[in-house]
């Protein structure tokens, strides 16, 4: 892979490889969204989803995830729905026509990165399994 192919390819340019070396392995897309009927405004919960594996912030079925969990959305099936993901997500990120930040495993080479600088959620992710109204874990991200 070219060191910053990011910078010089679009995202449908980006080869499998390129496409799924973007995922900073923050685990924010696993987390359950709620969407406000009045204002449809995207509320992040500390909700993961059930197939998150919350320690190392990884789906533990990637491959198999959307026959798993319906409302999986598979972003490379071309469609891009980049609302719903988090503010600092590589692919919301390149789609805006913004760079991939200092912390990003790409940048840093390390994969711990993202976790060393306090975007993942390892430390306050719960799973669904114990959780009875996602709503009741509404949560704002400062970055």
């Amino acid at each position: 892979m070219n060191k910053a192919f990011w910078r010089e390819k679009t995202l449908a340019e980006m080869s499998e490889q390129e496409w799924e070396s973007l995922c900073d392995g923050c685990g924010k897309c696993c987390l359950q969204k709620l969407e406000d009927e009045d204002t449809n405004e995207i509320l992040f919960t500390s909700v993961a989803c059930k197939l998150l594996d919350i320690g190392r912030c990884r789906c533990t079925h990637y491959h198999e995830r959307s026959d798993r969990v319906a409302e999986c959305l598979n972003l490379r099936g071309g469609l891009y729905p980049f609302r719903w993901l988090p503010s600092t997500c590589a692919y919301r990120l390149l789609a805006q026509g913004d760079d991939l930040p200092n912390w990003h495993p790409l940048v840093t080479g390390s994969k711990e990165s993202v976790h060393t600088a306090g975007v993942s959620v390892r430390a306050y992710a719960v799973s669904e399994s114990e959780v009875e109204d996602p709503a009741d874990f509404v949560i704002e991200w400062l970055n």
